[in-house]
């Protein structure tokens, strides 16, 4: 059989996304066969043993699910965490698909753990690279409470071009959507989602963030979802992912 990334080996597994595989293989808690694996490193399905956390990883024989989590804030979006904080799969244990069997599913992209809000999680390797594939044009919507009233000059500026890391943002659509008795509240529209790259932002101008909730990613939205619930995307969400 031809080889594979091992990265993407634990997507086609439903065990986790291939950026968090990868974080996983640099920390050293993946073998192959026996030694240590390397990041970058290929192998056969079929003929090498991967081991993780103790356990062989092996292909999953679940259908392919997408659920929507409305994360709390303090939680955070990693399938494990060597500080034993609560993370977003301890939210969605029991989740099932048609046939009743249980899913193990990893998060699309994260939310940090200050931030909460909308959050898809899914045991579909290939949807998970589709959507935080860096050229993949799905905006991301965020309504976030700024401390402090600010005109619509004030966020266009906000959303001006930044340096992150060495390399400029692409700008971000930035309108005002509403106010609190001491804050403006904020749309911002990503599409390029680089780390923390709203609250980066906002340091740039000495903007503080009260708080920082997706509310929206395109056409897929929040809306009346409870705070640490979760429910199954409709087939005609999960086509509009697939194809958008």
């Amino acid at each position: 059989m031809e080889k594979i990334r091992l990265s993407k080996y634990f997507t086609d597994c439903g065990v986790m996304s291939r950026r968090a595989a990868e974080e996983e293989i640099k920390m050293g808690r993946v073998t192959v066969n026996g030694h240590v694996a390397e990041l970058g490193e290929k192998i056969d399905p079929e003929a090498d043993e991967v081991i993780y956390q103790g356990k062989v990883v092996k292909g999953e024989t679940n259908a392919k699910i997408c659920i929507m989590l409305n994360k709390p804030r303090g939680i955070v979006c990693t399938s494990s965490d060597e500080k034993g904080r609560d993370n977003v799969t301890d939210l969605c244990r029991g989740v099932k698909d048609k046939s009743g069997k249980s899913v193990r599913l990893y998060p699309i992209g994260r939310l940090d753990m200050d931030s909460d809000g909308l959050l898809l999680l899914t045991n579909d390797g290939a949807l998970a690279n589709k959507l935080t594939h860096p050229r993949h044009s799905i905006p991301k919507i965020y309504h976030v409470t700024l401390k402090g009233k600010f005109s619509g000059e004030d966020l266009e500026i906000l959303g001006e071009s930044i340096d992150i890391d060495g390399k400029m943002t692409v700008p971000v659509k930035v309108t005002k959507v509403g106010e609190t008795d001491n804050g403006t509240i904020a749309r911002f529209e990503l599409f390029e989602g680089r780390n923390r790259q709203i609250r980066r932002m906002c340091e740039c101008h000495n903007v503080r963030i009260l708080q920082l909730t997706r509310v929206a990613i395109g056409k897929i939205k929040l809306e009346k979802l409870e705070v640490g619930k979760w429910r199954h995307l409709t087939e005609k969400e999960i086509h509009y992912l697939k194809t958008c």
